[in-house]
């Protein structure tokens, strides 16, 4: 595995870096998801002969962490082009690579992501949203409800993680359906957040949503592969959310820390001040190259290795942002917490990367039982 970053690489990460900085922390969404789009940062992930970049999960890490650097994170990157995008390109059927891949490419289409439920929580396998076939029509009937899903509001259709009854076994096991957005029996309800984001969250209800038979993404049968094939991508490019808005907080308390004097000196001159600010970039590096790791066997197509990476580079990308978001107050004190100085906010925010898409606990659960071996507690 390259630790280095290609040339091409590179490259997109300083022209997205211009292009966060020309946008800065006062960003209009709409403007910077359309420029973005026709430089074609949104689909660099997704397959040329769809419109896309022809690159992969570590391209797009690349946009959104500089874009989250710059101050101007583009939340929608995790779910559009990274789970939604990712699943159909690998899964899909050629008529709906052809139907959403071009649009999620370029901007014009987005879609939203729709696992979570309100009496499930961290518990996937409790998931209760069902899919039932219409015999007489062989459409799909969806009902259930699901909890905390971003941008529904702005999206053209939502992927729904529902269950279908396996006929062999009985058992319940997980699908994917392209639900569009005005589907009858399908509402939102606005989720009101402490959390200030451009980007807003929902509770759904499904009620028979009727659905056709070409809803479905891929194999009826496929299960947890095609749904991980999706969480990988997610848990990486929220690690690179975390890392971008660390990165950004730790750039503000640096740049305050050199030119705030309250003695002699600049107080970034104090080692009580330097030090934590040190620690904070150390930990956004090591937690970059956990990432970088995560995305490059996900592109290389180890499913296995990538989804033990992902949640490392989750929990530490988590972990570093939290710890550089307060750091970064910390070092401003009162000027930390006003909005001229765009830190406070970030309090809540990073506290989000702990929590979502899945909790520190879990991936702790899931390294010690599938790292390490140890019995599971749950």
């Amino acid at each position: 595995m390259a630790t280095i970053e290609t040339s091409e690489q590179k490259a997109l990460r300083s022209a997205v870096a211009a292009l966060g900085k020309r946008h800065g922390r006062t960003y209009d969404r709409e403007q910077l998801w359309s420029e973005a789009a026709k430089l074609g940062y949104l689909g660099v992930n997704l397959p040329e002969a769809y419109g896309g970049g022809g690159g992969g999960i570590a391209e797009l890490s690349i946009v959104l962490e500089e874009l989250g650097a710059a101050g101007c994170p583009l939340l929608m990157m995790v779910v559009s082009p990274a789970i939604c995008g990712t699943v159909i390109a690998r899964f899909g059927t050629e008529a709906q690579k052809r139907d959403w891949l071009p649009g999620l490419a370029d901007g014009t289409r987005t879609m939203a992501f729709g696992i979570t439920e309100p009496d499930a929580g961290s518990n996937s396998h409790r998931i209760t949203t069902t899919a039932r076939r219409d015999p007489d029509t062989g459409d799909w009937l969806l009902t259930g409800r699901k909890v905390f899903i971003s941008g529904v509001d702005i999206a053209d259709a939502t992927l729904i993680v529902g269950r279908t009854e396996d006929a062999r076994t009985g058992n319940l096991k997980p699908c994917l359906f392209i639900v569009p957005r005005d589907a009858e029996g399908f509402t939102r309800r606005q989720i009101d957040m402490e959390l200030q984001a451009a980007e807003k969250q929902f509770e759904l209800t499904l009620d028979d949503v009727r659905l056709p038979a070409d809803a479905l993404v891929g194999d009826e049968d496929a299960g947890l592969l095609q749904l991980f094939a999706g969480l990988n991508p997610e848990r990486i490019m929220t690690a690179a959310f975390a890392i971008g808005m660390g990165r950004y907080a730790l750039a503000r308390a640096v740049e305050y820390a050199r030119d705030r004097t309250v003695w002699k000196a600049p107080i970034g001159a104090h080692q009580a001040i330097a030090h934590p600010l040190a620690q904070a970039h150390i930990d956004l590096e090591l937690a970059r190259l956990m990432m970088q790791k995560a995305a490059y066997l996900y592109d290389a197509g180890d499913d296995v290795g990538a989804g033990e990476a992902a949640n490392m580079a989750k929990y530490a990308a988590g972990e570093a942002c939290v710890k550089a978001v307060d750091q970064a107050v910390h070092t401003l004190g009162g000027n930390g917490l006003t909005r001229e100085f765009g830190l406070a906010s970030l309090i809540t925010a990073a506290r989000v990367s702990r929590i979502a898409p899945v909790s520190r606990e879990m991936i702790l659960n899931y390294v010690s039982h599938q790292t390490l071996g140890l019995p599971k507690s749950y």
